[in-house]
């Protein structure tokens, strides 16, 4: 696994919009939040555009993204924020500069489209809050700090609540995922999860139980739940039921999903749609333990 070097003070960052469309005002401030990092900040010349949902069209979107990979002099791409778009952006992108020299990308949500692709050409990248969440009433997020420090090269260690949910066991394995949504839209895809030795990292928002239960089912059939070494379930915002209750909720049925294996399971991590939302390397090494009144991992 290739890890791409941590930021430096005066290093110059991209900040770029690949999907849905972004308030500029959001965007610009979270620009100037970076600055005050110390860091130099290029943002796309296409960040604000708008073309129906996109931040601007396909070739535009792309556009930004291959010039900051293709730029040595960027050290990390901060991505504006998600929505819907980066897979139609993904499609026009050439990679081979970036891979003769790596530089973090950052993001979740949609984002998960590049952090699948990066996992699966064996370079981490870092699931962590875009603009709208650097800041909240006037203060930095722990999130945006914590992020901070891993982007600097501080590895993360996690402490999660017991969950009466959790599965007991001790684990290591590359660590891999983001949204379930996106994981699961890119099945049968050169983005496709690869389970073999992996820890899978899933979140989600706005969906309904059912379709929960259809996407995980797709992964159980599909044989990627069986393959795994661990699992890690974070935040499951704003997930309802349709016009007849499903009668779980969404950990119950992931849960239900993954009885039948022995790796260990973690519910409850602080990731995810919702705030704290800490930073994961995806596409690192790490350990992980659960007991009755302990649940952690770490990169190792």
């Amino acid at each position: 696994m290739k890890f791409p070097i941590p930021l430096l003070p005066g290093d110059t960052v991209a900040m770029i919009t690949p999907a849905g469309k972004i308030e500029r005002q959001i965007a610009e401030h979270g620009a100037e939040l970076l600055r005050n990092q110390g860091f130099r900040v290029k943002i796309g010349s296409h960040a604000f555009d708008q073309d129906g949902i996109f931040g601007g069209s396909d070739l535009s979107r792309s556009s930004d993204m291959q010039l900051a990979l293709d730029d040595h002099s960027i050290k990390a791409i901060f991505f504006t924020r998600g929505g819907y778009g980066s897979i139609r952006t993904h499609t026009y992108l050439n990679w081979s500069s970036f891979f003769k020299k790596p530089k973090w990308l950052v993001g979740f949500s949609d984002i998960t489209v590049f952090h699948a692709y990066l996992t699966n050409h064996q370079i981490a990248s870092v699931h962590g809050v875009m603009s709208a969440w650097f800041e909240q009433e006037g203060q930095l997020t722990g999130s945006f700090l914590k992020m901070m420090d891993v982007l600097r090269g501080k590895k993360p260690d996690y402490h999660v609540m017991p969950h009466q949910l959790n599965r007991n066991g001790n684990a290591t394995g590359i660590l891999t995922g983001g949204n379930l949504s996106i994981i699961q839209s890119l099945r049968g895809t050169n983005l496709d999860l690869l389970p073999r030795g992996k820890i899978l990292f899933i979140e989600d928002i706005d969906e309904h139980h059912y379709h929960i239960d259809r996407m995980i089912q797709n992964l159980k059939s599909g044989g990627i739940l069986e393959r795994l070494s661990g699992l890690i379930v974070g935040y499951f915002t704003n997930i309802t039921d349709g016009e007849i209750p499903f009668g779980k909720t969404s950990y119950e049925i992931i849960k239900e999903a993954v009885d039948s294996y022995g790796y260990p399971v973690i519910f409850g991590l602080e990731a995810g749609h919702e705030l704290p939302n800490y930073p994961l390397i995806l596409g690192s090494k790490i350990s992980m333990s659960v007991s009755d009144d302990q649940a952690s991992f770490q990169n190792i």
